[in-house]
């Protein structure tokens, strides 16, 4: 029985000793950590005030103020470690051991967020244009280190992989579209009328952008029309709609000005047939 006071009594002393000798480390430690929180986030919101003022793209900006902060907390944590007594060269290349592991492990990961570091360097695309990537198209919502959204008319998201978009053919719209319209009229038409109706049309809907010039021209003789292109530039959220506003107000236009829209007919002859 005194032997087992004996061991409590020296296991308490024990601990006594640590916390006497380690306590002030870990307070001083976990008071660093705070500080360099706290120094790290006033850092990333001046800095970022101050480049607000530059043209970068919003992923870049981001990107750069999160860079700032991590590398200030970096400091502060090594300072918390080194408070705390631990040897960083022993420390630093056991990480580096580790890390090697995890990134082969990670590779589709690590593939995303070079593949993020490229786009928001090279900047094929920007927020707020009209693209089409890897058989997906939409409009580009966000791009992260990992990955980039688009959203479709219908209100969907398309989330795409970083690694997916780089080396890929892209087709990037801009902040503008240009519809593609085709409407047939019959071939006793006045053409030159029929040109100048769909130019009124174009000129009174404030959907259509007045630069670059709508274009309006004869594209084909067809077997029952004459078909004419109507190629209107808009705002990337407004091409669906200016579409189907668009038709409907030259098939009004047309029918208010007499100009006949034809429909597809044969005309059969039979030949020798008795009397």
């Amino acid at each position: 029985m005194n032997k087992q006071l004996e061991s409590l009594q020296h296991l308490q002393n024990r601990a006594i000793d640590l916390l006497m000798e380690f306590g002030p480390r870990a307070i001083s430690a976990i008071l660093i950590l705070a500080l360099g929180a706290f120094v790290a986030r006033a850092l990333g919101r001046a800095f970022a005030k101050a480049i607000a003022r530059l043209e970068l793209d919003s992923p870049l900006r981001d990107l750069l103020v999160r860079i700032l902060r991590i590398a200030v907390l970096l400091i502060f944590v090594l300072m918390a470690l080194q408070n705390l007594g631990v040897e960083l060269l022993p420390l630093i290349a056991g990480l580096g051991v580790a890390g090697a592991g995890i990134a082969l492990a990670l590779q589709g990961v690590l593939g995303n967020l070079v593949a993020g570091l490229t786009i928001i360097v090279t900047r094929p695309f920007r927020v707020g244009e009209f693209v089409q990537i890897h058989g997906e198209e939409g409009r580009v919502e966000a791009i992260t280190l990992f990955t980039t959204k688009l959203s479709h008319p219908d209100r969907s998201v398309v989330v795409i992989p970083n690694r997916k978009i780089v080396g890929e053919i892209m087709h990037n719209y801009g902040m503008i579209r240009q519809l593609n319209l085709t409407v047939g009229v019959a071939y006793d038409t006045d053409i030159g009328h029929a040109l100048r109706v769909v130019d009124e049309v174009l000129a009174a809907n404030p959907r259509v952008l007045k630069d670059p010039t709508p274009v309006v021209r004869v594209i084909a003789l067809a077997d029952f029309s004459v078909n004419i292109a109507v190629r209107p530039w808009t705002a990337v959220v407004d091409a669906g709609i200016g579409a189907s506003e668009l038709n409907r107000a030259i098939l009004e236009a047309f029918r208010a000005r007499g100009i006949q829209i034809p429909f597809p007919q044969r005309e059969v002859r039979m030949l020798g047939a008795p009397r």
